[in-house]
Protein backbone atom coordinates (compact mmCIF):
# COMPACT_ATOMS: atom_id res chain seq x y z
CA UNK A 1 0.00 0.00 0.00
CA UNK A 2 1.37 3.39 -1.01
CA UNK A 3 0.77 5.99 1.69
CA UNK A 4 1.97 8.83 -0.52
CA UNK A 5 0.04 7.63 -3.58
CA UNK A 6 -3.26 7.37 -1.70
CA UNK A 7 -3.27 10.93 -0.35
CA UNK A 8 -5.18 13.36 -2.59
CA UNK A 9 -3.62 16.43 -4.21
CA UNK A 10 -5.36 19.70 -3.32
CA UNK A 11 -5.77 21.92 -6.39
CA UNK A 12 -5.47 25.63 -5.47
CA UNK A 13 -7.42 28.40 -7.21
CA UNK A 14 -5.99 29.44 -10.58
CA UNK A 15 -4.51 25.98 -11.34
CA UNK A 16 -6.02 23.83 -14.09
CA UNK A 17 -5.18 20.19 -14.72
CA UNK A 18 -5.74 18.61 -18.13
CA UNK A 19 -5.32 14.84 -18.71
CA UNK A 20 -5.09 13.48 -22.25
CA UNK A 21 -3.60 10.20 -23.52
CA UNK A 22 -1.29 9.47 -20.54
CA UNK A 23 -0.03 13.07 -20.43
CA UNK A 24 -1.01 15.41 -17.61
CA UNK A 25 -0.69 19.19 -18.14
CA UNK A 26 -0.75 21.57 -15.17
CA UNK A 27 -1.25 25.30 -15.85
CA UNK A 28 -0.99 28.08 -13.30
CA UNK A 29 -0.04 31.72 -12.86
CA UNK A 30 3.72 30.93 -12.96
CA UNK A 31 3.75 28.65 -16.01
CA UNK A 32 2.82 25.32 -17.51
CA UNK A 33 4.28 21.85 -16.91
CA UNK A 34 3.61 18.48 -18.59
CA UNK A 35 4.37 14.94 -17.43
CA UNK A 36 3.80 11.55 -19.05
CA UNK A 37 2.45 8.80 -16.81
CA UNK A 38 1.55 5.12 -16.99
CA UNK A 39 0.12 2.54 -14.63
CA UNK A 40 -2.17 4.96 -12.78
CA UNK A 41 -5.55 6.59 -13.31
CA UNK A 42 -6.27 10.22 -12.43
CA UNK A 43 -9.64 11.49 -11.17
CA UNK A 44 -10.42 15.14 -10.49
CA UNK A 45 -13.38 15.89 -8.22
CA UNK A 46 -14.33 18.92 -6.06
CA UNK A 47 -10.92 20.59 -6.01
CA UNK A 48 -8.87 17.44 -5.42
CA UNK A 49 -6.97 15.09 -7.68
CA UNK A 50 -6.71 11.42 -6.69
CA UNK A 51 -4.51 8.74 -8.22
CA UNK A 52 -5.37 5.06 -8.29
CA UNK A 53 -3.26 2.27 -9.72
CA UNK A 54 -4.45 -0.09 -12.46
CA UNK A 55 -3.29 -3.32 -10.81
CA UNK A 56 -1.50 -4.50 -7.67
CA UNK A 57 1.73 -5.40 -9.50
CA UNK A 58 5.03 -4.24 -8.00
CA UNK A 59 5.69 -1.87 -10.92
CA UNK A 60 2.30 -0.16 -10.61
CA UNK A 61 2.68 0.16 -6.83
CA UNK A 62 6.02 1.93 -7.33
CA UNK A 63 4.63 4.27 -9.99
CA UNK A 64 1.60 5.13 -7.85
CA UNK A 65 3.62 7.10 -5.29
CA UNK A 66 6.06 8.43 -7.89
CA UNK A 67 3.48 10.05 -10.15
CA UNK A 68 1.52 11.43 -7.20
CA UNK A 69 4.68 13.15 -5.92
CA UNK A 70 5.61 14.45 -9.40
CA UNK A 71 2.13 15.87 -10.06
CA UNK A 72 2.00 17.42 -6.57
CA UNK A 73 5.37 19.11 -7.26
CA UNK A 74 3.97 20.41 -10.56
CA UNK A 75 0.85 21.83 -8.88
CA UNK A 76 2.92 23.48 -6.14
CA UNK A 77 5.40 24.81 -8.71
CA UNK A 78 2.89 26.56 -10.98
CA UNK A 79 1.08 28.08 -7.98
CA UNK A 80 3.95 29.06 -5.60
CA UNK A 81 7.23 28.29 -7.36
CA UNK A 82 10.51 26.93 -6.01
CA UNK A 83 13.62 28.75 -4.81
CA UNK A 84 17.10 27.38 -4.09
CA UNK A 85 19.81 29.53 -2.55
CA UNK A 86 23.51 28.72 -2.86
CA UNK A 87 26.20 30.33 -0.71
CA UNK A 88 29.81 30.77 -1.87
CA UNK A 89 32.11 30.26 1.15
CA UNK A 90 35.75 31.13 0.57
CA UNK A 91 38.16 34.03 0.13
CA UNK A 92 37.83 35.61 -3.31
CA UNK A 93 34.73 33.60 -4.29
CA UNK A 94 32.40 35.89 -6.26
CA UNK A 95 29.24 35.59 -8.34
CA UNK A 96 27.57 37.97 -10.79
CA UNK A 97 24.98 37.64 -13.51
CA UNK A 98 24.00 39.43 -16.69
CA UNK A 99 20.55 38.12 -17.56
CA UNK A 100 20.81 34.32 -17.78
CA UNK A 101 24.64 34.24 -17.81
CA UNK A 102 26.08 33.41 -14.42
CA UNK A 103 29.74 34.34 -13.87
CA UNK A 104 31.34 32.59 -10.87
CA UNK A 105 34.88 32.99 -9.51
CA UNK A 106 35.74 29.93 -7.39
CA UNK A 107 39.51 30.11 -7.09
CA UNK A 108 40.31 28.48 -10.43
CA UNK A 109 42.55 30.17 -13.02
CA UNK A 110 39.47 31.26 -15.03
CA UNK A 111 35.96 32.29 -14.06
CA UNK A 112 33.17 29.81 -14.75
CA UNK A 113 30.49 31.21 -17.07
CA UNK A 114 27.25 29.20 -16.97
CA UNK A 115 24.32 29.76 -19.33
CA UNK A 116 21.25 29.00 -17.19
CA UNK A 117 18.02 27.67 -18.74
CA UNK A 118 15.48 30.43 -19.54
CA UNK A 119 12.86 28.88 -17.21
CA UNK A 120 15.13 29.52 -14.19
CA UNK A 121 15.43 33.09 -12.90
CA UNK A 122 18.95 33.84 -11.61
CA UNK A 123 19.77 36.49 -9.03
CA UNK A 124 23.05 37.18 -7.23
CA UNK A 125 23.39 39.00 -3.90
CA UNK A 126 26.77 40.35 -2.81
CA UNK A 127 26.93 42.27 0.46
CA UNK A 128 30.15 43.53 2.01
CA UNK A 129 31.33 41.26 4.83
CA UNK A 130 28.98 38.42 3.85
CA UNK A 131 29.30 35.46 1.51
CA UNK A 132 27.87 35.89 -2.01
CA UNK A 133 24.50 34.18 -2.54
CA UNK A 134 23.02 32.83 -5.79
CA UNK A 135 19.20 32.62 -5.86
CA UNK A 136 17.56 30.30 -8.39
CA UNK A 137 13.78 30.58 -8.87
CA UNK A 138 11.48 28.61 -11.18
CA UNK A 139 8.18 26.74 -11.38
CA UNK A 140 9.96 23.47 -12.28
CA UNK A 141 11.35 21.75 -9.16
CA UNK A 142 13.49 19.27 -11.11
CA UNK A 143 15.12 21.99 -13.20
CA UNK A 144 15.93 24.22 -10.20
CA UNK A 145 17.48 21.27 -8.37
CA UNK A 146 19.48 20.22 -11.41
CA UNK A 147 20.91 23.72 -12.00
CA UNK A 148 21.70 24.10 -8.27
CA UNK A 149 23.46 20.72 -8.21
CA UNK A 150 25.50 21.66 -11.29
CA UNK A 151 26.65 24.94 -9.68
CA UNK A 152 27.43 23.14 -6.40
CA UNK A 153 29.40 20.50 -8.34
CA UNK A 154 31.94 23.08 -9.53
CA UNK A 155 33.41 23.30 -6.00
CA UNK A 156 31.74 21.13 -3.37
CA UNK A 157 32.24 22.16 0.27
CA UNK A 158 35.29 20.50 1.78
CA UNK A 159 35.31 19.18 5.36
CA UNK A 160 38.47 20.89 6.70
CA UNK A 161 37.81 24.59 6.18
CA UNK A 162 34.23 24.43 4.88
CA UNK A 163 35.14 26.27 1.66
CA UNK A 164 33.06 25.74 -1.47
CA UNK A 165 29.53 26.16 -2.81
CA UNK A 166 26.86 25.06 -0.35
CA UNK A 167 23.11 25.42 0.02
CA UNK A 168 21.96 28.10 2.46
CA UNK A 169 21.26 26.37 5.76
CA UNK A 170 23.26 23.24 4.86
CA UNK A 171 25.40 21.83 7.67
CA UNK A 172 28.83 20.64 6.58
CA UNK A 173 30.47 17.84 8.57
CA UNK A 174 33.83 19.18 9.67
CA UNK A 175 36.99 17.18 10.29
CA UNK A 176 39.69 18.00 12.84
CA UNK A 177 42.66 17.92 10.49
CA UNK A 178 46.25 17.12 11.50
CA UNK A 179 47.19 17.17 15.15
CA UNK A 180 50.83 18.26 15.54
Amino acid sequence: MSRIGNSPIAIPDGVTIDVQDNVVTVKGKLGELTQEFSGVELKEEDGQLTLSRISESKEHKAKHGLYRALINNMVEGVSKGYTKELELVGVGYRASNQGQKLDIALGFSHNIVLEVAPEVKVETVSEKGKNPIIKLTSHDKQLVGQVAAKIRGFRKPEPYKGKGVKFVGEQIRRKAGKSA
